[in-house]
């Protein structure tokens, strides 16, 4: 187990009813002045929207409004969040949606207080030292942005998409409403879970021994997730799966379940070239990604492969031969990312093999000084490439 240093500043409010509070809370944070951002208007016609404007206007928080958030969240519009927060001087961002929305007004934030451009942050040209107060209400459980110290934005110039890790841009607290979930299509569901899943399966696949505690909690995070994801797809307003779902999201990716480890994150770096490509879902993109990524790597590390198999998919361990128990664990995660509707290749989201090359070498720019992709298994470029051959 390597050091670590573990913090997680968001005040998580949970349960149903709690998107009411938001007023009063936000009063409790000094917030008197704020950014209201969310996406394309589905909380408009959700409720969720006249329950919050209630709530703000009973606790006599001024409101300026920003919509229009895309998946993959674009810095054109962190720039216009960025000039309304100037102009208006405003003192806090309440974030009303998914990942990313949450993750725009993480940028918004760091962005208005910031001298230069908000892009230096996601190039590693600066760091943020300091933020507007940001707040969430999530609505899609999936990215975990609501209790995370990460921000994923997408440059429109070059579709180049870039994180942010880093202490200060923590949510100061979030709210988890289960309820606000239930209006959510299917497979705007399905990719929530398939991107919280892969979550976990980052840190799991680490090199790292002596990781017990935390290998318990990740396949007791990844059992839950898989457990009640097809009864959320199959009864949309039942509380108590949209509630260990919601957690199970926040959970994964709240850093607690990498503490003492190192994980991968190769398949979210690929992943991001894709959906910087075409806009593909993020989770549908990582659900083509993952089990790929596995059969190219699995013997860089058999017994953590079986282990996987055995303790989330409940695979009989074959003694004799593990590869064939890693395998049909592959299979396992396949099968379950097809039973709750994504797709199981690059064509199925209009990814052809012309684009390989070019995914490859930006997913490597990220990391220009490390020439590689990847820390469990380091990935150089022909690696990425055969990765996407096996996707196709």
């Amino acid at each position: 187990m390597v050091n670590f240093d573990f913090k997680n500043t968001t005040r998580i409010i949970f349960g149903k009813g709690t998107v009411e509070k938001i007023g009063p809370t936000l009063k409790e944070y000094g917030g008197s002045k704020m950014l209201l951002h969310y996406g394309g208007g589905s909380i408009k016609t959700n409720g969720i929207y006249d329950t919050v404007m209630k709530s703000l206007a009973s606790s006599g928080i001024n409101v300026v409004e920003l919509g229009g958030v895309v998946p993959n969240p674009r810095l054109s519009l962190v720039r216009e969040g960025i000039k309304i927060c100037r102009e208006n001087k405003l003192d806090f961002i309440l974030a009303v949606g998914g990942g990313s929305v949450i993750d725009s007004a993480k940028a918004i934030g760091v962005g208005t207080v910031y001298d230069g451009d908000v892009w230096d942050f996601y190039t590693d040209k600066a760091q943020p030292v300091k933020t507007l107060p940001v707040a969430t209400i999530l609505t899609i459980p999936a990215a975990g942005s609501e209790s995370s110290f990460s921000s994923v934005v997408t440059n429109d110039d070059g579709a180049f998409k870039r994180p942010l890790d880093n202490d200060v841009i923590f949510p100061v607290f979030s709210i988890l409403d289960p309820e606000t979930s239930y209006s959510l299509p299917p497979y705007q569901t399905a990719c929530g879970i398939s991107d919280m899943l892969v979550h976990v399966i980052e840190r799991y696949f680490t090199n790292e021994r002596n990781v017990e505690l935390t290998d318990r909690l990740c396949e007791a995070t990844m059992k839950t997730i898989i457990n009640n994801a097809p009864i959320v797809l199959a009864r949309p307003t039942d509380y108590a799966a949209r509630a260990e779902i919601m957690w199970a999201g926040s959970i994964a990716h709240c850093n607690l379940l990498n503490t003492g480890r190192i994980g991968d994150w190769a398949s979210h770096m690929i992943e991001h070239e894709l959906s910087a490509v075409n806009d593909v879902a993020h989770g549908a993109g990582l659900a083509v990604l993952v089990p790929n990524w596995m059969k190219y790597c699995y013997k860089h590390d058999l017994p953590r492969f079986v282990q996987f198999a055995v303790r989330v998919f409940g695979i009989e361990e074959d003694f004799h031969n593990q590869e064939q128990t890693i395998l049909r664990g592959i299979i396992a995660l396949r099968s379950f990312f097809t039973s709750i509707g994504m797709p199981a290749t690059l064509k199925e989201i209009g990814i052809g093999e012309e684009n390989f090359q070019k995914i490859a070498e930006k997913a490597k720019k990220f990391d220009p000084g490390k020439g590689t992709v990847g820390n469990f298994y380091p990935l150089v470029n022909q690696d990425i490439v055969e990765i996407l051959k096996l996707s196709k």
